[in-house]
């Protein structure tokens, strides 16, 4: 899960592309990047600012001084693969052949280590990172090579490249590329795992169109929403602002991710025709059914959320059990969201951080948090841990996501079985690690139908952390072993970091 955004504009982008990675900071908090194109009108030179940190620190004046041109894209990183505290993992990436090409990716190609060695051994291509995203930009730059353009590039040489792509990676990809001189370039996995719209603005010195993981990063800087990229579609947007688009897969057929509903976006987007507060709200909804089914609502006192995301399904829980909603919980929102932080240490030290409780909410009361998923629980523990010393009688906790039970692929940081807690575990055994009183799930299916009604041109959803079904069909108990191995590798790594940096920051 990252935030990528691309620009084609008659006036400078910098200022335009960094606002929209402030409205997709919640996507990736790890790194963030832009390069722009210019400053001539044909945009054969690139200049690139990226580093690891919050957008706010990673771009100061001088850095968006040193970023002309009116073409332009960037990303806000969430590491899945790689090294998460590898400075040179953060995107856009950049290879020069053919034309000049910097790309942004949001997904998890899960092919991407056999791509690696065919690159080298067959297309002659180097890999200089563990990104999943330079094999991507390697893969388009030989097929844009294999197109074979002798004179001006067209839309339809373009889209013949991106048919190839489609063909030899595997996995979920939303991406943005800036081909030097000619235009952006963007493209959706052929399952519309990962999202993808774009909208436009009409400015005086011309329009302005924009490609964006979220509608909300268009609306925010002030584009009309167009549509979403269809699965497997590509659009092609020449420098003078023309869009030319094309369906460049086989058999494309949409399944969005469900967890973008559940948890990773922002509730005021909407996804692929459904609006995510809207979906929140329809989760609230099916969870009170639960609620109802599983205990007497005589027992609640207060329904209060966990902040952020679950909200929308808290209140419209307590709405349906005829309780007081309250919020009991103060959230600094100078703290990053815990999901996404690389390092187990890092997210259990960050929730008492995070959040704090109001005493007088807890105080002799049987309470009902809702949270929006419970993915490793720890997170829950400690705050279930922070409701009772706050003087709560009795805690209950209620998911608006079913049970997170399987690992993982599609650019979700949630890899290996043995982190989730509810990995061949039941509810019984899940409520006593947590250290609830009672602990309440959603239901797989309700949660698909309830989020399906508000799109009926959906028939499934990638769901595979709740349901375990792979929609891409290649991904092998094989896998899974490289991907744990990986992670453990790699967690060893972040540790080692983690111990450096505390290091370095210890008094003498």
């Amino acid at each position: 899960m990252c935030g990528i955004v691309g620009v084609i504009s008659k006036t400078p982008v910098n200022q335009l592309i960094y606002d929209a990675l402030l409205l997709l900071q919640h996507r990736g908090q790890d790194a963030a990047g832009i390069v722009t194109a210019g400053p001539d009108a044909l945009g054969r030179k690139f200049f690139m600012h990226k580093a690891r940190g919050m957008v706010k620190d990673v771009f100061r004046t001088r850095n968006m001084r040193a970023l002309p041109g009116t073409v332009g894209l960037g990303q806000v990183r969430y590491p899945t693969a790689g090294n998460a505290f590898n400075e040179e993992e953060a995107q856009p990436f950049y290879v020069n052949a053919p034309f000049g090409l910097v790309l942004v990716h949001n997904g998890n190609l899960t092919n991407a280590h056999g791509l690696k060695r065919e690159l080298f051994d067959i297309d002659r291509r180097h890999i200089n990172t563990e990104s999943d995203s330079e094999v991507l930009l390697n893969v388009l730059a030989h097929e844009l090579e294999r197109v074979g353009v002798k004179g001006p590039l067209t839309p339809e040489a373009v889209f013949t490249a991106v048919r190839a792509v489609h063909k030899r990676i595997k996995g979920s990809y939303a991406v943005v590329c800036l081909i030097a001189g000619h235009g952006l370039l963007a493209f959706r996995d052929p399952y519309g795992i990962r999202p993808l719209c774009y909208g436009v603005a009409d400015l005086p010195e011309g329009p302005t169109v924009m490609v964006s993981s979220e509608s909300v990063a268009l609306e925010g800087t002030g584009h009309k929403f167009v549509r979403d990229v269809k699965p497997g579609e590509a659009l092609f947007i020449d420098l003078n602002g023309q869009v030319h688009a094309e369906q460049c897969a086989e058999n494309p057929v949409l399944n969005p991710c469900m967890f973008e509903y559940v948890y990773l976006a922002r509730p005021d987007s909407v996804m692929d025709g459904i609006s995510v507060y809207q979906a929140r709200l329809n989760m609230g909804e099916t969870l009170a059914q639960r609620v109802i089914s599983t205990m007497p609502p005589s027992e609640i006192d207060v329904v209060i959320p966990i902040p952020e995301s679950s909200r929308p399904s808290a209140m419209q829980l307590a709405q349906k059990l005829g309780k007081p909603y309250r919020e009991g919980f103060v959230k600094n929102r100078y703290v990053g969201r815990t999901f996404i932080m690389p390092g187990q240490g890092v997210r259990k030290k960050s929730v008492r951080q995070k959040l704090n409780a109001i005493g007088m909410e807890f105080k002799g009361r049987n309470v009902l948090l809702v949270d929006d998923s419970i993915v490793r629980g720890t997170t829950s523990r400690e705050i279930v841990q922070m409701a009772r010393e706050a003087g709560a009688n009795k805690v209950y906790l209620a998911s608006a996501a079913p049970p997170v039970r399987y690992p993982n692929v599609y650019g979700i940081d949630m890899p290996t079985k043995e982190e989730l807690v509810a990995h061949n575990r039941n509810v019984e055994e899940i409520r006593q690690i947590i250290g609830c009183d009672a602990l309440i799930y959603q239901d797989v299916d309700a949660m698909k139908k309830v989020v399906a009604k508000l799109n009926p041109g959906i028939k499934s959803f990638e769901a595979s952390c709740f349901d375990g079904v792979y929609i891409t069909g290649d991904v092998s108990a094989e896998d899974f072993a490289a991907i744990e191995s990986q992670r453990l590798t790699q967690k060893g790594e972040d540790d080692a970091d983690h111990s450096r940096l505390a290091l370095q920051h210890s008094p003498d």
